[in-house]
């Protein structure tokens, strides 16, 4: 079996027990780290990177990626406009070839970003077709990733069945798809996104809660709704306390759950997934980073909607320490509406949100999100050299508050070089190809939906 050695100038583990380290290395054999420190023997292949920062490979919890194709085309929006203009709108225009291409260029521009984990929440299928090239084109980019299988929205002319329009699962598509992942040592598996309470009626919930379990599959919902507009009013609380949703269950958003729901669904090991950059810009309520730390939970972080922000996911871990930091500096204004006390937040946390948290809400805390012995050698590289980062006098600090995807030149999926030298190894000519294919898809959606793109 292969062994890598990387000659590290820092290492910032995310490990409490190795913690950061300077000049040490990280030897790799086949898929896994076998060891972190010095004088770790011969090797096959030995990577300079004395003068870089290797960290854990990012973890986007909660992305959208068939939405790839739409960036950035309403950073204004501030209402209801991403719903109806793209998830009602524009992602009825989708076909099965035009889930693939978004998918397989938001993945690789996730990995040329850092991120080697994808939460891909595809909320865009009408068919068994249209989730299956999703999912080819996770397997072709190579991330790592959980295909997180949804529904979708139909236009009057694609007729729908009463399941359908209920948003239930079509056993059939989720059993095809769950047959097709069914090795949860691979790098794409399975989970199952669900309208929770907030979205869908009582008996769909339990139809798909039903499912999911009948298959083995974890859970998400999104949490977005205030509390007079569920549509199973108070849901989560007689779902977490019935015991059909735990640690097996995971939340996006959460703003707007009142406090004792949120900390009820924590204590009951259900995982929140904030998505800072969109909420702080359209929700009324602040992110629940800061509650899930109070009540004890590890939060993740995932990009979302890049109609709307980008899909940095350092920018995103900074605005969401920034944030919870801001509320700590607020606590006379905060700790009334707070039943127990803010806990200090640190650089550290941070990291963890967007590498651990992620893993954790993904079910794979045990494989990935650190730089552990015995895990999956998902390894980013930072150019230290960088002048925005130069000169590291703390690598943790460096990573957190000031570097960016730009930094990035070495991404490692379970051993396999990603990216090497600043350059994805996906391959230029095809990368080209890709970005073509991906301008005519979504020229032809938006052109077909009638959406008018600003200037």
């Amino acid at each position: 079996m292969k062994k890598t050695l990387i000659r590290c100038g820092w290492i910032v583990s995310v490990d409490d027990e190795i913690g950061n380290r300077a000049g040490e290395d990280i030897l790799i054999e086949g898929e896994k780290i076998v060891a972190i420190g010095k004088d770790l023997g011969p090797a096959d292949q030995v990577i300079d990177a004395s003068e870089m920062i290797a960290i854990p490979g990012l973890v986007d919890a909660h992305l959208h990626t068939w939405e790839t194709g739409l960036k950035a085309i309403g950073c204004d929006w501030r209402g209801r406009e991403y719903l109806r203009d793209v998830f009602a709108g524009m992602s009825t225009y989708f076909e099965p070839e035009d889930n693939y291409i978004a998918t397989l260029a938001g993945s690789l521009s996730r990995l040329d970003a850092g991120v080697t984990t994808l939460l891909d929440y595809c909320h865009n299928v009408r068919s068994t077709e249209q989730a299956e090239r999703s999912v080819d084109a996770l397997e072709d980019s190579g991330i790592r990733a959980v295909f997180c299988l949804g529904t979708g929205v139909y236009r009057e002319d694609q007729k729908p069945t009463d399941s359908e329009l209920q948003r239930i699962h079509p056993r059939d598509r989720a059993m095809a798809i769950r047959n097709r992942l069914s090795n949860e040592e691979r790098l794409v598996t399975m989970s199952l996104a669900i309208p929770g309470p907030h979205w869908a009626e009582e008996p769909s919930i339990r139809a798909n809660l039903k499912l999911a379990k009948e298959l083995g599959l974890r859970t998400s919902s999104h949490a977005t709704m205030r509390k007079n507009q569920e549509l199973m009013p108070d849901g989560y609380t007689a779902l977490t306390n019935e015991g059909l949703l735990g640690p097996e269950h995971n939340i996006v958003h959460g703003n707007y759950l009142p406090d004792d729901e949120l900390k009820l669904m924590v204590d009951a090991g259900i995982t929140v997934t904030s998505t800072v950059q969109t909420e702080i810009r359209g929700y009324g309520r602040p992110p629940a980073v800061s509650r899930v730390v109070n009540f004890g939970g590890l939060p993740s972080l995932g990009v979302d909607v890049e109609p709307k922000i980008p899909g940095d996911m350092f920018r995103e871990m900074q605005l969401a320490l920034a944030y919870a930091l801001n509320e700590r500096v607020r606590e006379d204004i905060v700790k009334p509406e707070s039943p127990v006390d803010n806990k200090p937040i640190y650089a550290i946390d941070a990291l963890k949100w967007a590498t651990m948290g992620g893993a954790e809400a993904l079910g794979l805390g045990h494989r990935i999100g650190s730089l552990t012995p015995g895990k999956q050698a998902d390894i980013v590289l930072l150019r230290a050299t960088d002048l925005n980062l130069f000169p590291v006098r703390n690598p943790l600090f460096s990573v957190v508050e000031f570097a960016h995807s730009g930094n990035v030149d070495t991404v490692m999926v379970a051993g396999q070089m990603r990216k090497s030298g600043g350059s994805l190894l996906y391959g230029r000519d095809k990368v080209r190809s890709v970005r073509t294919r991906l301008f005519e898809s979504s020229e032809r959606i938006i052109r077909e939906s009638g959406f008018s793109v600003t200037t």
